[in-house]
């Protein structure tokens, strides 16, 4: 089973590039489950025709008792993508971090896994605060691989530096590694430049380099990923390559 925690600072595209990522592996034939863990319970909503499934942390505090079944908080998407999202605490109250560890827990009862056997995992992670329950795909033995989501703007790369701060904190611990960096441009001035720079400092490769795409927007516009748009265009083969190279390394570790 691949599992990925895609993290990026708030705004960076990081839902954008999960569930086009998530699209494309379902294209290439993978069962894949996207979990978006984010407060505003968008990152799946482009699998989902602009909608998304009802949040955990939602149904939690709606109901009385726990849900029975994963299909009480879970939609399924285009692909055959398994669609779930934590969402947080009432505006103002509670702690987000904690919905994500509290809905990890609810996952692991109802045994998600076993019940659904994925190939292909992918947690869609808020990375401007990496503590607390934000941290848990990483440290809790949930994924395996970490992609960070940033462009050559300053703050998104600090961000990005955070995450590979505290990515780095948990290595002796055979936690999650950070597999490289996904550059969404934004055709800044010297981003290349920028980017690289930041990637030759911790030595990570640039897995994925995703250019600014009209045809993204017009999709999304839709509800829709690029590969459900039209899998034929540029940027969607950019995504598709990507994926057959993540599912290629996992393929070299069995």
């Amino acid at each position: 089973m691949l599992k990925i925690a895609v993290y990026g600072k708030g705004g960076i595209g990081k839902s954008t590039m999960t569930s086009n990522l998530a699209a494309a592996f379902a294209y290439l034939g993978k069962k894949v489950i996207q979990i978006g863990c984010d407060p505003k319970a968008d990152s799946t909503m482009n699998l989902l025709g602009g909608h998304v499934p009802e949040p955990v942390m939602n149904y939690l505090r709606e109901h009385d008792e726990d849900p029975e079944r994963i299909e009480e908080i879970s939609r399924v998407g285009y692909g055959g993508v398994l669609c779930i999202e934590t969402g947080g605490p009432t505006p103002g109250l509670g702690c987000a971090g904690r919905g994500i560890i509290a809905t990890f827990a609810l996952l692991e009862d109802l045994g998600l896994f076993e019940q659904y056997e994925p190939d292909v995992v992918l947690y869609d992670v808020l990375g401007d605060v990496v503590c607390g329950g934000f941290a848990a795909p990483i440290r809790e033995g949930y994924a395996e691989q970490v992609l960070i989501v940033t462009s050559g703007e300053k703050m998104a790369l600090y961000a990005a530096n955070n995450i590979y701060t505290a990515v780095q904190n948990f290595a002796d611990r055979s936690y999650a590694s950070v597999r490289g960096i996904l550059l969404n441009r934004r055709n800044i001035p010297e981003e290349d430049a920028k980017v690289q720079a930041f990637a030759e400092k911790t030595g990570l490769p640039i897995v994925g380099d995703i250019p600014r795409s009209d045809d993204i927007n017009r999709f999304e516009d839709q509800g829709k990923t690029v590969i459900e748009g039209d899998p034929t265009l540029p940027v969607s083969q950019l995504f598709l390559n990507l994926a057959r190279t993540l599912w290629n390394d996992e393929d070299r570790k069995r």
